[in-house]
């Protein structure tokens, strides 16, 4: 459904609301959680959403929270934020510094920090619902806020599509959600279209033949095969992928090996695929199995290759029609010269798994996070500045305000572009 757009005199906060969102922030940044253990996440969504007079359903995907607050006829619009954080040790310095730690999907014990800003997400989708529950003599339709688990390994949005997400609640006319992102605070950049990577996570296993390190003549070393790939495969790109198209190959992980005097049976590598159209993903993956299985054949393998497909997620792509009308919203609510286009990030999300289910379109933007004195005289329309500590690193530290308050201001200016 379709309306006319809803414009409205921009929003101003002095955190006298119910919620106190900066106490949020810091409690949240303070106590992240890995993906499908976000159990304190959720409980604190689940309780504010109460406290605000939604439906709220608990549990969906394992740890997924859905508010529901139906208010008169008109669209259904959906907001959307991801709960869980990354196994990375904060340096940030910060006095509000997380020192948790969680237990990994292999048993191990390791740090956790909210190194990607999925507590800004929450913070700020708490404070957009609580507005738009007070103002509900002002638009008309069914607002959905969905608090997303497991967003960093790829599965949470389908997972609680499996356990019945749209089942509980309405087929949404839009999905629309933010991501906190290293540029100025109180700055928007939304691009139509594609507007992040396919994302494949691949790990190749190579069987030898162990030794001792002394003889090496006596096995056919891994570790060598190994090495020698990762190299190959750098070239994927530069020779295989042509000049107008992108791509990136990296070799996050190599696992081989006990001691230093033994060769190895074997080694494994931990590989991320980023493009941007399926042609280009079907000629990279094919050219990294080919090379691996030729690497293994020439060092003397003793058995082939074994390829373990693992996260994945789609490309991004907001809707181009609904891009536009998000984009004059957000222009009237923070002024034109405040929403960009950075075009294309090879970062990846599963926020599409979301619409492409129920075929409604996608609009997703990038939240400045950055204190502002950091980028006078900056070009930053054309990508993220590279000199800043960007999301997934353990430097990672947006600036509380104007970063929550613009968050709050973008949804629900989104929001109100079709809740008519």
């Amino acid at each position: 459904m379709r309306c006319q757009p809803n414009r409205v005199r921009p929003l101003v906060y002095t955190w006298d609301m119910a919620l106190n969102l900066p106490n949020i922030y810091v409690d949240l940044h303070q106590h992240p959680e890995l993906s499908f253990a976000e159990h304190r996440t959720a409980g604190i969504v689940a309780t504010a959403l109460l406290g605000l007079g939604y439906e709220v359903h608990t549990g969906l995907g394992r740890t997924g929270v859905v508010g529901v607050l139906e208010n008169g006829d008109g669209p259904t619009v959906l907001l959307r934020a991801d709960m869980d954080a990354l196994p990375v040790l904060e340096q940030t310095g910060l006095t509000y510094a997380s020192v948790a730690r969680g237990i990994d999907e292999q048993g191990n014990d390791v740090p956790v920090m909210h190194a990607c800003g999925h507590d800004v997400h929450v913070t700020a989708l708490l404070g957009a619902a609580e507005h738009l529950a007070e103002i509900t003599d002002e638009w008309a339709g069914t607002l959905i806020v969905l608090f997303q688990p497991a967003e960093e390994g790829g599965g949470g949005a389908q997972a609680m599509i499996d356990d019945g997400l749209f089942d509980l609640v309405p087929s949404p006319d839009v999905v629309l959600g933010q991501h906190v992102a290293p540029l100025p605070s109180g700055t928007i950049a939304l691009h139509p279209g594609v507007t992040m990577a396919a994302a494949d996570s691949i790990d190749i296993t190579l069987h030898g033949v162990g030794g001792h390190g002394s003889r090496p003549e006596t096995t056919v070393d891994p570790v060598l095969m190994a090495a020698n790939l990762t190299v190959r495969l750098q070239q994927i790109v530069s020779r295989e992928v042509g000049p107008s198209e992108q791509a990136v190959v990296t070799v996050g992980q190599i696992h081989g090996g006990t001691k230093n005097n033994i060769i190895p049976a074997k080694a494994v590598l931990g590989l991320t695929v980023r493009t941007f159209n399926t042609d280009v993903r079907s000629r990279v993956i094919g050219a990294i199995e080919r090379i691996a299985n030729a690497e293994a054949e020439a060092a003397g393998a003793v058995r082939a290759p074994e390829f373990s497909y693992n996260e994945s997620f789609p490309l991004t792509i907001n809707e181009t029609v609904a891009s536009a009308r998000v984009s004059e919203a957000l222009a009237a609510e923070f002024g034109g010269e405040a929403v960009i286009d950075a075009g294309v990030v090879s970062g990846s999300e599963d926020v599409g798994v979301l619409a492409d289910a129920v075929g409604a379109p996608l609009v997703y933007w990038f939240l400045g996070g950055a204190d502002r004195s950091l980028f006078v005289g900056a070009d930053f329309t054309q990508g993220f500045p590279s000199d800043l500590p960007s999301n997934h690193s353990p430097m990672f530290a947006p600036v509380i305000e104007p970063t929550l308050s613009s968050g709050v201001r973008a949804l629900v200016a989104a929001a109100r572009e079709w809740l008519g």
